[in-house]
C-alpha cells in the first residue's frame, strides 16, 4: 500500500468515526498543548526578562541592600538585618570609582499623584540623581531629562511616565504643567517613553523626581539603590565591580573574611537566575503532559486493536493478494501516526490559543517559537507510531486463513 493512501484510509476512519476520533486523541491534543503553552508563555517570559534587563546595558551593575531576588522568608529576614545604603555612601563611591564611566542613586516609594480633580493612586515615587535616566535608559520624549543644577538645588521639578500623561494630562501638554505629589508641587520638565507592562503590572505609572527634593519629603534615612556604568562589559565590568566592593566594603567597615553587607548584581545574574526557574516551571509541566500523552498513547492503541478486529477480513484479502507481513504493519503504523498528528495539529492550535488568552487577560508576555511547535508535533507522531507498534505487529501475524474466515 503507498504511504498516501494508508494516509487517506487514516483520515476517512477519523472523520467515518466523529466522537470516537476525539475522545482517542483528547490525550495527544492536551499533551501537545500543554508542551505549546508552557514553551510558549516560558520563552515570552525569558525574552521579555532578558530584554529589560539588557535595557539597562550589559555594563551596568547595582549595589543595594537586599537583592533583588529573595527566594525564602529566612532570607529576607537576614538581608533586612544589614545597614541601609545612604546617600553618603553614594557620594563617597561616586567620588574614589576611578572605573565607573557612570554613577548614580535611585529611591522608591509609592505615593499618590493630584492634578486638579483628577488623581492616580499606587504611583511609583522615584527619586533620581540627574545620571539615572541614561543609567537606566529611560528615553525622554518629550522635554528633558534632570541635570546636576537639579539635584544641586533640590528643583522640584518631574519627569513622568506615559500613565500620568494619559490619566492626569488627556488632551494637554504636560510640560511646564504642575502636579502634586504625595501634597508637594512639581512642574513637569520630561515625559518617558512607553515602557509597557511586565507580567500584567504597568512600567508606565511613575514620576521621578531629583533625589535631593525626593530626601526633603520623605527623608534621608532610607536605603537606595547605586547604578554603575563599567564602559564594557566582561573584564571590564569586573574590574569596576571590585573597585566597587572594596569601597563599600572599606566604608561599612566589613570585617576580613567576612561576607558582604551589601548586595552587588549584574544583568546576567538576575537573567540566568529567572531562566533557572522558568526552565524548572518548564520540566514539570513537560512532565504534566508527558502523562497525557502516554495516556493519549495507550487510548490510540487501545482503537487499533480495535480497529484490527474490525479489519481482520480485509488483512486477509491483502494477505492474499500478496500484501506482506511488513507491508501490513508499515500500514497500520502509518494509520497511527497520522492519528497522532492530527491531535498534535489541534493540540498545537490549542496550546497558542491558551498561551494568547492568558497574555490577553493576564498580561503575560508570550513568544510562539517554531521549534516547539516542530517538537510538538514530533512528539504527538511519535506517540502514535509507538503505540502502534503492538497492534500493526498483531495484524501483521494474522493468518491469511483464519483472517479470511472471519465474519
Amino acid at each position: 500500500m503507498e504511504f498516501k493512501e494508508a494516509v487517506k484510509i487514516a483520515l476517512q476512519s477519523l472523520w467515518a468515526n466523529k466522537l470516537r476520533s476525539i475522545l482517542t486523541l483528547l490525550g495527544v491534543v492536551i499533551g501537545v498543548a500543554s508542551v505549546i503553552a508552557v514553551v510558549t508563555l516560558v520563552n515570552g517570559a525569558n525574552t521579555y526578562v532578558a530584554t529589560k534587563f539588557s535595557s539597562y546595558g550589559a555594563d551596568v551593575f547595582t549595589v543595594s541592600k537586599m537583592p533583588q531576588i529573595i527566594t525564602s522568608p529566612e532570607e529576607y529576614q537576614r538581608f533586612q538585618k544589614r545597614k541601609d545604603i545612604l546617600f553618603p555612601d553614594f557620594r563617597y563611591v561616586e567620588a574614589n570609582c576611578k572605573h565607573c564611566i557612570g554613577i548614580g542613586a535611585q529611591q522608591a516609594v509609592t505615593g499618590k499623584v493630584v492634578r486638579g480633580t483628577q488623581s492616580t493612586t499606587d504611583t511609583g515615587i522615584r527619586g533620581y540623581t540627574w545620571q539615572m535616566p541614561s543609567l537606566q535608559n529611560l528615553n525622554i520624549v518629550q522635554g528633558r531629562g534632570f541635570t546636576e543644577a537639579d539635584e544641586e538645588h533640590s528643583s522640584r521639578v518631574a519627569i513622568i511616565g506615559t500613565d500620568i500623561q494619559d490619566h492626569l494630562f488627556e488632551g494637554v501638554d504636560p510640560l511646564g504643567q504642575e502636579l502634586r505629589v504625595d501634597g508637594v508641587p512639581y512642574t513637569v520638565i520630561g515625559i518617558s517613553e512607553k515602557q509597557g507592562s511586565t507580567f500584567g503590572a504597568s512600567q508606565d505609572n511613575w514620576v521621578g523626581v531629583p533625589l535631593t527634593t525626593f530626601q526633603k519629603s520623605y527623608g534621608t534615612a532610607k536605603t537606595l539603590t547605586i547604578y554603575v556604568k563599567a564602559g564594557e562589559a566582561g573584564p571590564v565590568l569586573e574590574t569596576a565591580a571590585d573597585e566597587v566592593r572594596v569601597l563599600m566594603r572599606s566604608r561599612r567597615h566589613d570585617a576580613p573574611g567576612a561576607l558582604d553587607s551589601f548586595e552587588l548584581d549584574t544583568n546576567n545574574t538576575l537573567v540566568g537566575f529567572f531562566s533557572m526557574v522558568t526552565q524548572s516551571f518548564g520540566a514539570v509541566a513537560g512532565g504534566v503532559a508527558l502523562i497525557a500523552l502516554v495516556v493519549g498513547g495507550i487510548v490510540i492503541m487501545n482503537i487499533m486493536l480495535v480497529s484490527v478486529t474490525e479489519r481482520t477480513r480485509e488483512i486477509g484479502i491483502r494477505k492474499a493478494l500478496g500484501a506482506r507481513p511488513k507491508d501490513i504493519m508499515i500500514q497500520f503504523l502509518i494509520e497511527s501516526g497520522t492519528m497522532a498528528l492530527v491531535g498534535g495539529v489541534f493540540g498545537v492550535i490549542g496550546g497558542i490559543l491558551v498561551a494568547q488568552v492568558i497574555t490577553i487577560l493576564a498580561g503575560f508576555p508570550s513568544t510562539v517559537a517554531v521549534w516547539s511547535v516542530l517538537a510538538g508535533l514530533l512528539m504527538a507522531t511519535s506517540t502514535g507510531v509507538f503505540f502502534g507498534v503492538y497492534p500493526a505487529r498483531k495484524a501483521a501475524q494474522l493468518d491469511p486463513i483464519v483472517a479470511l474466515r472471519a465474519e
